[in-house]
C-alpha cells in the first residue's frame, strides 16, 4: 500500500496535469466559439 502522503502528491500532479492541459484546451474551444459565431451572424 502506498502511504498517505504519496496519494496526496499523485493527487496534486493529477490535479496540475489537468489543468496543464484543460486551461489551453477550454481557452482554445472559447475561441473558437468566438470565431464561429461571427460566421453564422
Amino acid at each position: 500500500m502506498s502511504s498517505p502522503q504519496e496519494g496526496s502528491s499523485y493527487r496534486l500532479l493529477l490535479v496540475g496535469a489537468w489543468l496543464w492541459v484543460g486551461i489551453p484546451l477550454a481557452y482554445g474551444l472559447y475561441r473558437l466559439f468566438l470565431n464561429a459565431a461571427k460566421l453564422f451572424v
